[in-house]
C-alpha cells in the first residue's frame, strides 16, 4: 500500500479528473489526501479522504477586454502566483502531516511541485489541459517570461538549485487527453502518459428533470454550457445560442447549464429550452448530439469520449488552443466568442450536425480516449512510481 497526496486548485474542471484517479487508486488499497479548498472538494468528492485544507487569494476581477499577452500575464501575476504562494503553507502541512510517498500535483498549483521538490518528495504532474504542452504557440518571449516567473516563485518556495520547469514532473505528467487530439507537440523536457479522460462518478443530482427529455416529439438534443466560472461573461452569448435553437424547434431542443444565474433568477423550461443551475453532464452527454461550450478541456474532453461534435466558442487562457486542436481535428467547428450571433451560432450547429464527417471525427477520438485507459491507467502508472520511489 502506498500514499498519495493530491494537491488541486480550486477549479472544479481540475478537481474532477484527479478525484476519478484518486477513487481508482483507494480501489486498489491506497492511501489518498487532498491539499485543496475544502468546501470544493467536500462538494466533488464522493468518498470521505482526508483534506489538507490550503489557502486562496481572493479573486480579483479579471479587466474586461484583455486578450493575448496581456490577458496571460495578468493570469499569472493575478492568479497562478498568487495562489501558489497562498497554497504553500498549506501544503507543506498536508507533507508533514500525511507523509505521502508521491505527490499527483496539478499543473496549475505550482507550490504543489516547488515544495514537494524542496520536501525531497517525488511528485507527478496531472495535466488536466494540454495547452501547457503546446507552450506559447511559437513566441519565445513569452516563454521566457513564464520562465522567468516560475524561477522568482522558486527562489521563495521552492529549491533554489532546481533548474526543470516545475510545470512537469521529470518524473512523469500524465496528459488526460491522446495525441489524436493534441496533434504534434514540443518537447516538455519529461516523459508524458497520454491516458485519456479520467472519468468517475459524480455526485447525484436527484432534481434533474429527467421527465423532460422524455417528453414532447423526438428531437435532436443540445447542451449549451459555458463552463462553471464563465457565467457572468456567457450571459449574452448563452442567450443567442437558445435563440438560435428555438429557430430550429422542429429538430432540436437545448439543455442550458446556468451555474450563476446570467439567464434569470430561477430555473426554466418549456418544450424547446431547459434552463437549470446544475445539469448531470456526464449523463446527459450519453443523449446529446451536439454540444456549444466555451472549449474547455473537460467540456470537450467528455463530449468526445461520447462521440459528440462540438461547436466551440473559446473566451480566454487555454481555451483557444483546446478549440484549436477540436477544429484541426475535425471534431467542431468554430464561432467567435465575442461576435457570434444566432444567425453564426445556428450555422455552426447546422454544420456539426448535418455532416457526418464531425461525428465520425469526434468518434474517432472518443476510441482513442478509451484505448488509453482513463484512470485505471493513471494509476497504474502512480502505483509503478509510488513503489520504485
Amino acid at each position: 500500500m502506498s500514499r498519495f497526496l493530491f494537491v488541486v486548485p480550486p477549479l472544479v474542471g481540475h478537481v474532477n479528473p484527479a478525484a476519478a484517479v484518486a477513487g481508482e487508486l483507494t480501489t486498489r488499497g491506497h492511501e489518498v489526501a487532498w491539499a485543496g479548498h475544502p468546501g470544493l472538494l467536500g462538494r466533488l468528492l464522493t468518498r470521505q479522504d482526508p483534506v489538507f485544507p490550503v489557502d486562496t487569494p481572493e479573486e480579483k476581477p479579471r479587466p474586461a477586454g484583455l486578450r493575448g499577452f496581456a490577458a496571460l500575464k495578468h493570469l499569472w501575476e493575478e492568479g497562478f502566483v498568487p495562489l501558489a504562494e497562498a497554497m504553500e503553507p498549506g501544503v507543506e502541512r498536508a507533507i508533514r502531516t500525511f507523509h505521502p510517498d508521491l505527490a499527483v500535483v496539478d499543473q496549475q498549483t505550482v507550490a504543489g511541485a516547488l515544495v514537494a521538490e524542496r520536501s525531497g518528495l517525488p511528485f507527478v504532474t496531472s495535466m488536466t489541459t494540454s495547452a501547457e504542452l503546446l507552450g506559447a504557440a511559437g513566441t519565445p518571449k513569452v516563454d521566457e517570461w513564464i520562465r522567468e516567473r516560475l524561477g522568482d516563485l522558486r527562489q521563495r518556495i521552492g529549491d533554489a538549485r532546481a533548474s526543470y520547469d516545475p510545470r512537469f514532473s521529470p518524473l512523469l505528467t500524465l496528459a488526460y487527453t491522446t495525441v489524436d487530439l493534441v496533434g504534434p507537440y514540443p518537447d516538455p523536457g519529461g516523459p508524458v502518459a497520454f491516458v485519456g479522460p479520467a472519468l468517475a462518478e459524480r455526485p447525484a443530482d436527484p432534481g434533474f428533470p429527467w421527465d423532460w427529455l422524455d417528453a414532447g416529439p423526438d428531437r435532436r438534443l443540445v447542451l449549451l454550457t459555458m463552463g462553471t466560472v464563465n457565467s457572468e461573461a456567457g450571459a449574452r452569448f448563452l442567450s443567442e445560442c437558445v435563440a438560435a435553437v428555438r429557430e430550429r424547434a422542429g429538430r432540436l431542443r437545448a439543455v442550458v447549464a446556468d451555474p450563476g444565474g446570467a439567464l434569470g433568477e430561477e430555473p426554466f423550461r418549456d418544450d424547446d429550452v431547459l434552463i437549470a443551475r446544475s445539469v448531470p453532464q456526464l449523463a446527459l452527454l450519453e443523449r446529446t448530439a451536439a454540444v456549444v461550450c466555451h472549449a474547455g478541456h473537460n467540456t470537450v474532453a467528455e463530449a468526445l469520449w461520447n462521440g459528440v461534435p462540438l461547436v466551440v466558442a473559446p473566451i480566454r487562457d487555454d481555451q483557444p488552443a483546446v478549440a484549436m486542436q477540436v477544429t484541426e481535428a475535425g471534431a467542431g467547428a468554430r464561432v467567435r466568442f465575442a461576435r457570434a450571433d444566432r444567425t453564426s451560432i445556428g450555422a455552426a450547429l447546422d454544420t456539426v450536425l448535418d455532416d457526418p464527417v464531425y461525428a465520425a471525427a469526434a468518434r474517432r477520438i472518443g476510441d482513442s480516449f478509451r484505448a488509453a485507459g482513463g484512470a485505471p491507467a493513471a494509476a497504474a502508472h502512480l502505483e509503478k512510481l509510488a513503489a520504485d520511489a
